[in-house]
C-alpha cells in the first residue's frame, strides 16, 4: 500500500483517539479476500453524540489533508457510522452494535496492525540477490556461466491485424 494511504489511515486513527474512541482496531484486509478496501478502522464510542464527534473529527482532519470521504452512512442514528474513503473505511460503533456485528470475527483473515506498523515503510517485493564481486562465491558463480533471466513481458508475440 502506498505511503499516502497509510498516512491517511494513521490520521484517522489519531482522530478517533483524540475524541476518546475506545477499542480502536486497524485491520489490513487480506488481498485474497473479497474485501472492497485495504483497511478497516474500527472504534467504539460511549453514546451517539460521541460517535458523531469521532466521525466529525475523522472527516475534518482528513479534509484538511486534502482527502474527502466518498460516502458517510449512519450519522443520524449514530449507532454505526461508516465513513468510506475507498482505500480504507472507518467504522464508529456503539458498544452494543460492535458486539453484534463483530467485524473483527467476520473479517478474521485480516491482519490486525498498529499505528507503529503504519509508520514502517510498506513491504516491497524482494529484490534479486546480488552476486559477489570477488572471493569464492564470485568464482563459483562465474564457473557456472552467465545467469539467464527472462523479464516479464519481453517475449510477446506480435498479433497480426
Amino acid at each position: 500500500m502506498s505511503v499516502q494511504i497509510r498516512s491517511q489511515v494513521a490520521s484517522a486513527v489519531r482522530a478517533c483517539e483524540d475524541k476518546k474512541g475506545e477499542e480502536i482496531s486497524i485491520l489490513e484486509m487480506d488481498k485474497s479476500s473479497s474485501a472492497f478496501t485495504d483497511y478497516f478502522i474500527i472504534c467504539t464510542g460511549k453514546n451517539p453524540r460521541q460517535n458523531q464527534a469521532i466521525a466529525d473529527e475523522v472527516e475534518l482532519r482528513l479534509k484538511r489533508e486534502g482527502t474527502r470521504a466518498n460516502q458517510v452512512e449512519g450519522y443520524q442514528q449514530a449507532d454505526w457510522i461508516l465513513i468510506d474513503y475507498f482505500d480504507f473505511v472507518v467504522h464508529v460503533f456503539s458498544e452494543a452494535s460492535r458486539k453484534f456485528y463483530d467485524l473483527e470475527r467476520l473479517w478474521k483473515s485480516a491482519r490486525k496492525i498498529t499505528l507503529a506498523d503504519l509508520k514502517k515503510p510498506p513491504a516491497r517485493a524482494k529484490a534479486p540477490a546480488k552476486r559477489a564481486a570477488s572471493g569464492s562465491r564470485g568464482k563459483a558463480a562465474s564457473a557456472r556461466g552467465p545467469s539467464i533471466r527472462k523479464k516479464a513481458g519481453t517475449h510477446r508475440r506480435k498479433l497480426s491485424s
